[in-house]
């Protein structure tokens, strides 16, 4: 094998690895919006079969305040009190929808901030309050790949409304205020003695060197702790606790997966090559459109696979 045969070889090596790796980026960026958006029909799917919506009218929702009936759009009247303290459902299921106008955000809440069930929308953080009860309900989003929903979480200022629809009801929440943190600063997850809502996501976009967190107040008219009592006490999350909610976070996946998938993308497009080459010029052509379509769907497996086993990225 001459020298030009051996530097063609590498060259044509570089390039494939430049063309997987833009390729992966793009996934990462807006084929990952795919997932997000089947998964979030799926969980809407539920959050309708148990309470009767699958999305908020934004608009209707703007102005409207604790005791009010949100103008035809059939939601419940906004509520007044602190919802009882109730068990949560478990990982992976929806907890029901959150709104925020300002940024036209319109999504169904997955419990649990795996990687796995951030890849199908904001995620609540386990063992903190759920939303619209007593103490802080936390919930995580990604910022710039799976559909990004809070990528414009740095817009909101103080009293702007986020708004979460459950089972127990329609629930205001006000921006109290907003913060840049470490990633693994765990006091904005501990118990609060008000009932807030608690929004993290990763701070810069691109970048999970740090956490932007807006935490927002529930907006009632009736004084925390006059509902009526429940078995179920609230949640009260210790600093390790948090600490392991922060974590928990992040991946939540196997490498193996990813590396098998990746030898069966490799296995096959060599054989695709290898079997084209011995074919007749005319259904050459055929080979490749038939193949290279399957080794495009085994490759968007492997890419969501290396997502999973990577370090975590909101």
């Amino acid at each position: 094998m001459n020298g030009s045969r051996i530097w063609w070889r590498i060259g044509t090596i570089l390039l494939g690895s430049g063309a997987l790796l833009v390729s992966f980026v793009a996934f990462q960026l807006w084929g990952t919006a795919l997932y997000t958006d089947h998964a979030q029909s799926n969980l809407r799917k539920q959050v309708s079969h148990e309470i009767g919506r699958s999305s908020l009218p934004l608009g209707s929702l703007r102005s409207a305040r604790p005791g009010s009936d949100p103008k035809g759009s059939g939601l419940p009247p906004v509520a007044t009190s602190v919802a009882p303290t109730t068990a949560p459902p478990g990982v992976g299921q929806p907890i029901g929808l959150i709104a925020i106008p300002k940024l036209g955000l319109d999504d169904a809440v997955v419990e649990g901030t795996g990687e796995s069930q951030l890849q199908g929308g904001p995620g609540h953080y386990q063992g903190t309050a759920l939303p619209g009860q007593a103490g802080n309900s936390a919930i995580a989003g990604h910022r710039t790949t799976f559909a990004a929903p809070f990528y414009n979480l740095n817009e909101l200022v103080a009293g702007d409304p986020i708004f979460v629809l459950t089972s127990q009801g329609l629930f205001r929440y006000d921006v109290k205020s907003s913060e840049i943190v470490s990633p693994n600063d765990n006091a904005v997850l501990l118990s609060a003695t008000t009932p807030e809502l608690t929004l993290t996501t990763c701070n810069p976009r691109y970048s999970a060197s740090q956490r932007l967190v807006v935490v927002a107040l529930l907006d009632t008219t009736v004084a925390p702790g006059t509902h009526t009592p429940t078995p179920v006490a609230p949640p009260r999350l210790t600093k390790v606790q948090a600490s392991t909610a922060v974590a928990s976070g992040g991946q939540d996946g196997d490498v193996l997966p990813a590396v098998l998938w990746g030898l069966v993308v490799l296995v096959g497009a060599i054989a695709l090559r290898l079997v084209a080459r011995r074919l007749p010029r005319l259904v050459r052509w055929p080979a490749y459109a038939i193949g290279i379509p399957l080794l495009l769907a085994a490759l968007f497996v492997c890419f969501d696979h290396v997502s999973l086993a990577l370090p975590a990225s909101f």
